[in-house]
């Protein structure tokens, strides 16, 4: 049983409240007048109704007059400033009951957001769309955050009540239908948890609970107290909110949000404690967890003696996405400046995970990250599009508008086979026109604000143009927003369906070539001498090897690199010269294998 939020009992309901910086807590149940809650000590408030039920809307009232929700309210059918609602999370019948997840060397992810994914924008018009997914040979879904954000729209990374699903996606029940209508279909489904701050709109916590830790500061302001005075409650009400999506939802894993913002120095850093509590309690089953770290802390991902993960499982490798968006687009704008186009710059991301390993990047003059070569391929998210990378830029657009079709195959074709674990975004596999501008939909006042500091932040960001700054997407605009909405009927279109074709046979590829070799990868690549060339191999013991052979360029390079063994997938033919945005993958030292041309 959870220590927050409302548990249901046979004599009723019990509420209970975590506020130790108020004398007293009172609870409006329906429209009853309000009774004034039992005072238990550690800052504890209690109320046991015997008439709330399944369905029974209830608020909290501060000694200052102030109603509240329940801040692990399981259910807001009025938005993050209305009451909460009593689940009864029992009530849901799993049909596969005996889903137990799958391996990560399997994992074939896509990351979807529910508002935009359909033009309904809800859990039950995806799940309609799970048939898609199943034919593209996906075999896990990242879902954006799905806790409640106020407002109608938004990323969900401003989410203020992390126990309720965002009401304009629909009611908890669809979300368990969603997940156990994936597993049907052997599909993993991974949620988007944030734990580094709270958003701007909507968070009553600071009133009554000891929330922010005034000695550390991140990119929202104060920090989550996770080490200071009366943080081990706040550590447990977001260790038990990992725990309750895992647990009362069945999901597969979490990814964690920008995990380098989690400040604490206690003797037991949050993240260690995490990992741990979940492992113990989802022993038995698949359970991944997934960081997004922009320090690159290859310590989160260490491996046991058998080669299991200690703490997370993987973390999104943003330097491959960096290397490869440069080598196709030739954009140098911004963060990308850090990036050189240089072969054995791109084979290390491909190779070691990392770019930067310790070593100081020249444009931001810092130094980031720590050596990754010893880590597996597989502790790496590899992508070429993701929500961050596509609506970070100024209009939001996909990689298609601006990269020529050959080098966004070859690319393509490098992320998908890679030993590292692949990753989709929404609409990639079909080239959909839609963009994926940022969005949010606040109160009057912070949505002023947020227009002024988008714009001002705009001209740093990939993609600006002088020239038609006065047409960029306001953030706060609903037009915005359903203009990121999926073109479904795009999919079957001229040039869409043909590269959707393209990256079903590049997955199917990958779970019969590659799939089967992950397991035996205990250590990085190895990167070639070549200097105009990528090529990297994977030892697979006795003598076997996994290789990749590019050119990213535009260019034809001259090559005397030996290419033998066995086929797996390549871009074109090739002579002394390999011609522009060439990929060609093998096994090595196996017996020659008649030559199979896949794709031209």
């Amino acid at each position: 049983m959870f220590s927050f939020g409302p548990q249901i009992m046979d004599e009723g309901v019990r509420f209970r409240l975590w506020a130790p910086l108020q004398p007293a807590v009172w609870i409006i149940i329906g429209d009853r007048p309000p009774c004034e809650m039992l005072a238990e000590p550690g800052g504890w408030f209690t109320f046991l109704s015997g008439d709330a039920r399944h369905g029974s809307l209830y608020r909290f009232v501060l000694a200052d007059g102030q109603e509240i929700p329940d801040p692990a309210s399981r259910y807001q059918p009025d938005d993050v400033h209305g009451p909460s609602e009593v689940v009864d999370g029992s009530r849901y019948s799993w049909v596969d009951g005996a889903w137990r997840g799958r391996p990560w060397s399997e994992t074939i992810l896509y990351e979807m957001h529910i508002g935009t994914f359909t033009q309904a924008g809800t859990l039950a018009a995806a799940t309609q769309r799970l048939d898609h997914l199943e034919r593209l040979g996906v075999t896990a879904i990242q879902l954006m955050p799905v806790n409640d954000f106020p407002g109608r729209r938004g990323w969900g990374y401003d989410g203020v009540l992390p126990y309720a699903l965002d009401s304009s996606y629909g009611r908890p029940e669809d979300l368990k239908a969603f997940i156990d209508a994936a597993h049907q279909r052997r599909i993993s489904v991974f949620l988007d948890v944030v734990y580094n701050h709270f958003g701007p709109e909507g968070n009553y916590l600071p009133s009554y609970v000891p929330l922010f830790n005034r000695h550390h500061k991140t990119p929202w302001g104060q920090a989550i107290n996770y080490d200071d005075e009366d943080s081990d409650l706040v550590r447990r009400f977001v260790v038990e909110n990992a725990l309750y999506w895992l647990e009362e939802f069945r999901a597969d894993g979490l990814r964690f949000d920008a995990v380098h913002a989690i400040k604490d120095e206690s003797g037991e850093h949050l993240l260690a404690h995490m990992a741990r509590t979940i492992r113990r309690a989802t022993r038995g089953r698949h359970c991944h967890l997934i960081v997004e770290n922009e320090d690159n802390a290859a310590s989160l991902l260490e491996r046991d003696e058998d080669g299991k993960p200690l703490l997370y499982t993987a973390q999104w490798n943003d330097d491959i996405h960096h290397a490869l968006h440069r080598a196709a687009s030739g954009e140098a704008f911004g963060y990308y400046a850090d990036y050189s186009t240089s072969p054995s710059v791109v084979a290390r991301a491909i190779a070691e995970g990392f770019i930067y390993q310790g070593e100081t990047m020249p444009y931001k003059g810092a130094a980031r990250g720590q050596p990754s070569d010893h880590l597996p391929p597989t502790a790496f998210v590899a992508f070429i599009q993701n929500h961050d990378q596509v609506g970070n830029r100024a209009r939001g657009d996909r990689l298609h508008k601006i990269t020529p079709q050959p080098a966004l195959e070859a690319i393509a074709s490098v992320y998908l086979l890679c030993p590292q674990v692949p990753m989709i975004f929404m609409g990639e596999e079909w080239k959909s026109e839609a963009d994926f501008p940022y969005f949010c939909d606040f109160n009057d006042e912070l949505n002023a604000t947020v227009r002024k500091g988008r714009r001002e932040e705009l001209h740093r960001l990939p993609g600006f143009d002088e020239e038609g700054a006065d047409t960029l997407p306001d953030p706060t605009d609903e037009t915005t927003f359903l203009s990121a909405k999926l073109d479904w009927n795009r999919r079957e279109q001229l040039g869409h369906r043909e590269f959707l074709e393209l990256y079903r046979h590049l997955i199917t590829v990958r779970r019969a070539h590659i799939v089967p070799l992950l397991d035996t990868m205990r250590s990085g690549g190895h990167i070639g001498s070549s200097r105009q060339l990528i090529d990297v191999h994977w030892d697979l013991g006795e003598g076997r090897k996994l290789r990749l052979i590019a050119n990213l360029s535009h260019a034809p390079v001259a090559t005397d690199l030996p290419q033998s063994g066995s086929l797996i997938w390549r871009t074109q033919q090739a002579g002394d010269l390999l011609p522009p945005w060439y990929v060609c993958w093998t096994l090595e030292d196996e017996p020659l294998a008649p030559e199979r041309q896949v794709a031209q």
